[in-house]
């Protein structure tokens, strides 16, 4: 009966994983469906695990499949297909900008000119006057990367803060604006948000492909396209070098702790929303299972301010991880003062709980945030986005009080 139980159990993986494999090469990745048909071949029953309601292979994004809670929410459309840039890499300063006809737009920006008024900037948001939600294209050895910038009515002329945003699957630059609300954060703070789009064309759910070895080191793949793009926008339009960060949701979670520790001279902290560790996985099979399970990642071998926000009924990507990004941040820093404290989110919202990480100056080094009750979503997000849970706490503000304590020396 045990015998034959496991067998079934097999069974039902292995069939679940072709399926996964036959989409993936319908997509044209045909190197990640070889993958996975080789690791399934090699699997025993234990190394392929039970079956999962909430791992189920079959049509899942590498993120996980979700439910949108704005199914009327529409997406822009993706960018143009790109040609494979093959494996020659750039430094992300040498890399081409498309400067026409975006560059004579950030120019005029810069210099205070071209007020839109009462202009929507994403999904149920409108801009102030004098602000803008500027459309570009970043071209790179590396690929081609659509973009959105939000260039707030707030600015003085001094250099900006610059945050880099990477958004979900499935999600859009535009989508992940509304839902975040950082845009409003931008006006307050005075601040440039950066929104790069992931196309289907380099991820079939427009996933960051946080995953794949090929794009988890300095100077290749989508690190150094991201990189390359947060240089282009400090040098087209005001934004403060000493103070650049980088955030994402999940996927963009996992690509923004790989893009931070790979170029720690650029991005002063990170923020991570339901994410997972650099290095938590090599391929598809090991980040399903980092997914499910957790992984520990690779320690940060310099120091990047890191803050965490991870839901404690997350059923797509394990609170673990969330720890473990954690953990990995701080692995580099040292003498810090550790202090916890309890909360609620507004208005009857989710419990939560803070672990920050003090440097004796008295800023926060690191702080992760376990949210009673969230699942896969951005805390204290707005229903005008997909994947966004409003009971708080505020991820959004979190994260920019927590970036602004961080100045590069």
């Amino acid at each position: 009966m045990i015998i034959h139980l496991r067998k079934r159990q097999m069974n039902s993986t292995f069939t679940r994983g072709m399926a996964s494999a036959t989409e993936l090469t319908r997509s044209g990745k045909l190197q990640e469906a070889t993958a996975l048909i080789q690791s399934l071949l090699r699997s025993t029953p234990q190394d392929l695990g039970p079956a999962s309601s909430e791992a189920d292979f079959a049509g899942e994004t590498i993120e996980g499949q979700f439910t949108r809670l704005d199914p009327d929410a529409s997406e822009q459309a993706a960018a143009p297909p790109v040609a494979s840039s093959g494996a020659q890499s750039a430094q992300p300063r040498a890399a081409r900008f498309d400067r026409a006809p975006l560059a004579e737009t950030l120019r005029k920006i810069s210099a205070g000119g071209m007020p839109v008024r009462g202009h929507a900037t994403g999904a149920g948001e409108t801009a102030p006057d004098g602000a803008e939600f500027v459309s570009g294209v970043y071209d790179a050895v590396e690929g081609r990367r659509r973009y959105r910038i939000y260039v707030p009515a707030n600015r003085s002329g001094a250099p900006m803060p610059l945050i880099v945003m990477l958004h979900g699957c499935t999600q859009t630059p535009e989508d992940f604006a509304a839902g975040t609300g950082m845009n409003r954060l931008a006006e307050e703070f005075g601040c440039l948000i950066a929104y790069p789009a992931q196309p289907s064309e380099a991820n079939a759910q427009k996933c960051w492909n946080w995953f794949r070895p090929e794009d988890q080191a300095r100077d290749c793949g989508e690190p150094a396209l991201i990189a390359g793009l947060t240089l282009a926008i400090q040098s087209g339009l005001q934004a403060d070098p000493k103070r650049t960060y980088i955030a994402g949701l999940s996927a963009g979670g996992a690509a923004a702790v790989v893009v931070a520790a790979a170029y720690p001279e650029i991005f002063g902290a990170v923020g991570v929303h339901s994410g997972l560790p650099a290095g938590g996985a090599r391929d598809i099979p090991s980040a399903f299972a980092a997914m499910r399970a957790g992984s520990a990642g690779q320690p940060h071998q310099s120091i990047v301010p890191t803050i965490v926000f991870h839901g404690l009924a997350d059923h797509t990507v394990h609170p673990k991880n969330g720890t473990a990004v954690l953990l990995q941040a701080v692995h580099a820093m040292s003498g810090l003062r550790v202090t916890t404290r309890k909360g609620k989110g507004a208005d009857g919202g989710h419990s939560f709980r803070t672990t920050s990480h003090l440097h004796k100056d008295g800023r926060s080094l690191a702080e992760h945030w376990e949210i009673e009750g969230a699942g896969h979503a951005w805390a204290g997000g707005c229903p005008a986005g997909s994947f966004t849970d409003p009971k708080g706490p505020s991820a959004s503000r979190e994260m920019m009080r927590f970036f602004l304590q961080h100045k590069k020396g």
